[in-house]
């Protein structure tokens, strides 16, 4: 029942907007009694948000999973993109964009996004970390990486609202963004004497 009122409530805010999401909405479209829905979360604000936060939590590990599997010699930072753009263009996502807005103009939700946003943001950079050489590199590093690539493909799914559905530029930025992951990483490899001889231009004799 638990669940199923989750679901209904990330459901209620891709289809309705915060604004239009309400408790007796979400108990409909979960199929349950409006007293069982106050006996798990009392309040709109308290199951718009433990929805989330149950979404995002299984995107994390649907990401864990589809990287896991990967074969070796796959193209793993490619791969890795083209997993969180699909975690990202989904409904999920535009469920956890109508908290975000509203959050800003309401200081007690604000208070809730801002704590959800960072624990997920933490146990992606974990992830990362995992599957990825950890070691720091300055603007290369492994704390930096996961949040540029969310920060990019979420302005990516908020151009999805406003571009025309065929528009070429979303493949051309997701394809930059590949590139992108791919140089970077494999400069990671490289090791920092043979890096600084590249840049001055090779040994000299």
């Amino acid at each position: 029942m638990r669940l199923r009122l989750l679901d209904a409530a990330v459901d209620c805010l891709h289809d309705l907007g915060y604004s239009g999401t309400t408790t007796i909405e979400v108990a409909a479209r979960a199929g349950v009694s409006r007293g069982a829905q106050l006996h798990h979360f009392p309040t709109k604000e308290r199951l718009v948000t433990e929805a989330v936060r149950h979404v995002l939590a299984r995107r994390l590990e649907e990401f864990r999973a589809a990287f896991a599997s990967l074969p070796d010699g796959a193209d793993k930072p490619g791969a890795a993109l083209d997993i969180i753009w699909q975690k990202l263009s989904g409904r999920a996502f535009y469920a956890w964009l109508e908290l975000v807005v509203a959050s800003r103009t309401d200081r007690a939700l604000h208070e809730v996004v801002v704590e959800i946003a960072g624990q997920f943001l933490d146990q992606v950079q974990a992830t990362t970390r995992e599957f990825f050489e950890s070691h720091d590199d300055g603007v290369f590093s492994l704390e930096v990486a996961p949040a540029f690539a969310f920060a990019a493909m979420q302005g990516l799914a908020l151009d999805r609202i406003v571009w025309p559905a065929d528009d070429a530029r979303l493949d051309r930025v997701l394809k930059t963004l590949r590139v992108l992951a791919t140089l970077v990483l494999r400069a990671r490899e490289v090791p920092s004497s043979a890096a600084g001889e590249n840049a001055g231009g090779g040994k000299r004799g």
